[in-house]
């Protein structure tokens, strides 16, 4: 007969629970190695049919490291899970393996699409840079505080002129300029290699030929082009381009109950970084774009009836669309035709 699994996977330790025919016939754990646990479920569960587990840190991993191995690897989604799981009396982790165990079994069940390594390196790149230029600006805001409590205004500036600044004001308070060139040269190291992730990330723009043909958009850059290829990954995997706005998380949400019926704020399911990405792309759009476009003017008629912010949400939900379709039909950007996308 087949067999079931389900894994409760943690940094340390995966609780494993087996189905056949409706009921466990074993439970234990071990530590959380795709290639341990492998060997249990080949000891355990001759013919296993499925190996369901939820999304979390280690998912990405185990789902590569367990298709490589030949076993039937399922990543659900863990919001889905968390519905069945509280179905419980006790919330343990060894019940939480016995309840995904349960879903593989009867099926019911969300799969989702787990990125590729590639794909994840990219994303890696970007967080890593984005994570440093905000260190960056916080060790210069602190830089500035600290100065400005004796009285050490620093004017205004970024890179080689707010250091200028700094080191000019510190020489006139010895005591202080011990204190702060340290954080300074910190600072300046920090920005060194957010350079150099900058520069990185650029070549891999470059050399990616659906990053370059998302740039053609105003207001789309290296960073949010990347951005939004290595979430995409295939632009197959959305059947309809409008799909990828709900999935980014920029359609509204809908509350239907009897003679309740109402649509509030936007989802904010997915993606948070490439939905902050879009967004600033279509505020450079309303805002600083030089060539009028279908898209902008479409826009700056939404901003008129709802305000700013609620037409810039809904420029960012459209120019996921209209990349979707770049990526789908490989065209340029054409600027007469972008809002019927």
């Amino acid at each position: 007969m087949d067999q079931f699994i389900g894994l409760d996977v943690s940094l340390k330790d995966t609780f494993i629970s087996v189905r056949e025919g409706g009921n466990r016939i074993w439970r234990g754990k071990c530590p959380s190695d795709p290639a341990l646990i492998g060997e249990t479920i080949r000891k355990r569960a001759p013919n296993v049919k499925r190996v369901v587990f939820e999304t979390g840190p280690l998912s990405i991993w185990f789902y590569h490291a367990m298709k490589q191995d030949g076993l039937p690897a399922i990543c659900i989604d863990a919001r889905h899970a968390k519905a069945a799981l509280d179905m419980a009396p006790n919330k343990t982790d060894a019940n939480d393996a016995d309840g995904l165990a349960r879903l593989a079994e009867v099926g019911f069940y969300r799969e989702v699409r787990v990125k590729t390594f590639d794909s994840m390196l990219i994303r890696t790149l970007v967080a890593a840079r984005t994570q440093m230029l905000r260190t960056t600006t916080q060790m210069s805001n602190q830089i500035r505080g600290l100065m400005k409590t004796f009285g050490l205004v620093v004017p205004g500036g970024a890179g080689r002129v707010f250091e200028g600044h700094v080191r000019r004001l510190l020489a006139s308070n010895a005591g202080l300029e011990k204190i702060i060139l340290p954080v300074l040269e910190a600072w300046r190291g920090m920005r060194a290699r957010a350079a150099e992730l900058s520069r990185q990330l650029i070549a891999s723009a470059r050399a990616s030929t659906q990053c370059q043909l998302l740039s053609s958009i105003p207001g789309v850059g290296a960073v949010t082009a990347s951005s939004f290829v290595a979430a995409i990954e295939d632009p197959k995997n959305f059947p309809k381009s409008r799909a990828v706005g709900a999935w980014i998380g920029l359609t509204t949400r809908r509350y239907q109950s009897g003679e309740v019926d109402y649509d509030g704020h936007i989802s904010r399911r997915g993606d948070n970084h490439l939905r902050g990405l879009l967004y600033e792309a279509a505020v450079v759009i309303l805002t600083r774009a030089t060539a009028d476009s279908a898209l902008r003017t479409w826009g700056l008629k939404l901003r008129k009836k709802i305000g700013f912010k609620r037409a810039a949400v809904a420029v960012a939900r459209k120019l996921a669309v209209i990349m979707h379709a770049m990526l789908k039909t490989g065209e340029l950007f054409d600027q007469s035709i972008a809002a019927k996308a």
